[in-house]
């Protein structure tokens, strides 16, 4: 019985996008219903090795054929087919997974004049409408019953069963009609479809088979060949050369090639930032394809993203999703390794414990920040492209690994930096081969943005003394130096900090003298702000700000933020605040003035205080206490 069925609303609205203006580029229809015909075929093969009785062994194909009198096209394979719910779920809800992500993309791409985002959801079946007024799809699943889909791309599409006997999917496709500058006749000619299979689809290990006409010269009855004598005959021909793409000589892959190896394996809109081809033989041998993408996958931060390589042993796909070839901190590289060390039918405990996989892995792992290193030292602005995509990724395998990872990992760290200006970035051996002789530390200063960064009364002495200080404007920023503690056996050192162990000995001679000179203003401002600060003291860091507030224990306000934020049911976490005060500002000189009467001093140490965390770019918990003291000053004042 035919059922008739709707699109579902978001479905409609990406189906007339598809149909009508999402991609400029239409020829690309033919690559992405190959791919899926492959991807049918990889399935099949996959529970051959496990269920031979339903998947049994058989000769794999794709077939093309044209018929120019009723202008269609039909892309046959012998994969896996599909019953009835695969046809709904796959066929009738299009970008399931992410419409709303994909519409999301589209209202930019057309803002931008960009279409290039098929794909990107799972719509590469629809891509047929671009080219085809209707399109059917006859399709079996081995033991289930066989069932037929036809939709014109509008609101609905109909369902019904089948008499096909084989498993596998036939999709014909009935052209649109030829208008103004879209010829789709075009898509009907032999060496069309040649070339669109030679451009897209060369390296689809399997046979791409279409019936061809050739010409060959005609023979006498002895066999020889008559001169000046041809006849046109009808072969059958395989149209790609089947050899997978990272099979081939390294010499023999060009650019283009992995670029559109990636779009079209992958669904990406954008050419991959980096490739790399592997060819390995030792302990373990193996071929591997990885990239490097230009953006972050839309999901890669979702609980449900997925990381790992594909995996195929002799060239037969075994594994989908294998995370034990990518350690978490590189969880955005996509790929696929192929190995002859793996059983076909290998079980996901077997590949826990493989010593094999440990070895591709760790392999795979360091060739991926070699080749990141070398983009680094030759083309800084495409590795400035990966570190804005990617650059949290590689702190977290420092930070993640207690810095078990720093020496693989530090030279590919960049920051910005109080003298990058531009906010541009800088590199840790950048930083240090420009250290004057006599600095000791590798300085750094923390926030919630550069903006406020900037504004730090703390880096008043670096940028008058012409000391570069690293900027740490992401979260994971701060956590990975604590972990690296040094780079090249200088130390980090944060000019929040509360020690002052980098001042001249005229410095600290001053410092000492302040403090003994007016220790009962500091123990009274320090007893006026108990369970606010550890202590109150007379800094070396400020020039021209009055105050600051600096933090013990290597715990920062920064860290003590993020921390906070994701504690769940922990007890909050506190950093130990001192308060600094400029001994040089003429606030100081006021407070002299009353340092002996205990109770004013009292008073204004919260305006101190607060005036310090708006400086560092923090929220003060009462506001309209802090304007009301102001006003109350303010007024004594006139």
């Amino acid at each position: 019985m035919k059922e008739t069925k709707q699109f579902k609303t978001e479905s409609k609205e990406l189906l007339n996008l598809m149909i009508n203006s999402i991609y400029s580029n239409k020829e690309i229809f033919l690559r992405e219903l190959i791919s899926n015909a492959s991807d049918a075929i990889d399935k099949y093969r996959y529970f051959s090795l496990t269920d031979s009785e339903h998947y049994p062994s058989e000769e794999h194909y794709i077939r093309l054929s044209v018929d120019k009198k009723e202008r269609t096209i039909t892309i046959e394979d012998n994969g896996i087919g599909m019953d009835k719910d695969d046809l709904e779920n796959s066929l009738g809800t299009i970008a399931k997974s992410g419409s709303k992500e994909f519409l999301e993309k589209f209202k930019k791409a057309k803002e931008e004049n960009d279409f290039n985002i098929i794909g990107q959801f799972g719509v590469g079946f629809y891509s047929a409408f671009m080219v085809a007024s209707k399109v059917e799809v006859v399709t079996k699943k081995a033991g289930e019953q066989g069932y037929r889909f036809l939709s014109e791309g509008k609101d609905s599409y109909t369902l019904e069963e089948d008499d096909k006997q084989t498993n596998g999917t036939i999709i014909t496709l009935y052209l649109k009609k030829d208008e103004n500058e879209e010829k789709y006749s075009s898509y009907l000619e032999e060496y069309k479809i040649k070339d669109l299979v030679h451009k897209y689809s060369d390296y689809v290990r399997y046979p791409i088979k279409m019936e061809v006409e050739t010409t060959k010269p005609e023979l006498d009855e002895e066999g020889k060949e008559i001169e000046g004598k041809t006849k046109t005959v009808i072969e059958d021909q395989t149209l790609n050369s089947m050899v997978p793409l990272w099979k081939k000589n390294k010499k023999d892959v060009t650019e283009d090639e992995l670029k559109e190896f990636y779009k079209n394996k992958y669904y990406d809109f954008e050419d991959p930032l980096i490739s790399i081809q592997l060819k390995i033989e030792g302990k373990v041998d193996y071929e591997s394809l990885l990239f490097i993408p230009s953006h972050a996958p839309y999901n890669l931060y979702s609980e449900n993203y997925e990381k790992g390589l594909e995996l195929y042993s002799k060239g037969i796909f075994i594994k989908e999703k294998c995370p034990e070839l990518v350690p978490d901190y590189l969880k955005f590289l996509r790929g696929l390794v192929d190995s002859d060390a793996f059983n076909l039918n290998i079980s996901r405990e077997m590949l826990q414990h493989s010593p094999a996989l440990k070895l591709i892995a760790d392999n795979i792992e360091k060739k991926a920040v070699e080749k990141l290193k070398e983009t680094k030292e030759k083309e800084a602005e495409k590795y400035a492209k990966f570190w804005k995509a990617f650059g949290d990724h590689i702190k977290y395998g420092i930070y993640s690994t207690y810095g078990g990872k720093k020496e693989l990992l530090e030279d590919l760290l960049m920051f910005h930096s109080l003298q990058k200006e531009d906010d541009g970035y800088l590199s840790l051996k950048e930083y240090k081969e420009a250290m004057g002789k006599d600095q000791k530390y590798i300085y750094f200063a923390s926030g919630e943005s550069l903006a406020s960064i900037r504004l730090l009364p703390q880096l008043e002495k670096y940028k008058k003394q012409g000391i570069d200080v690293l900027l740490l404007d992401e979260k994971i920023d701060e956590f990975a130096v604590m972990m690296m503690q040094n780079y090249d056996k200088v130390e980090f050192r944060s000019i929040q900090d509360e020690k002052q162990e980098d001042i001249s000995n005229e410095e600290k001679e001053k410092i000492e003298k302040v403090t003994a000179d007016h220790k009962r203003l500091l123990d009274t401002l320090k007893e006026s702000l108990n369970g606010k600060v550890e202590d109150v003291v007379v800094s070396s860091k400020l020039v021209d700000s009055p105050v600051c507030i600096s933090t013990k224990e290597g715990l920062s306000l920064e860290m003590e933020k993020t921390l906070n934020e994701q504690r769940g049911d922990r007890e909050e976490v506190k950093s130990q605040k001192v308060l600094e005060l400029n001994p040089d500002h003429p606030l100081f000189e006021a407070f002299l003035r009353i340092e002996n009467d205990d109770a004013k001093v009292g008073e204004f140490a919260s305006v101190l205080y607060e005036e310090a965390l708006l400086l560092e770019g923090r929220e003060i918990e009462d506001k309209r206490g802090f304007v009301e003291k102001l006003n109350a000053l303010i007024t004594k004042a006139f």
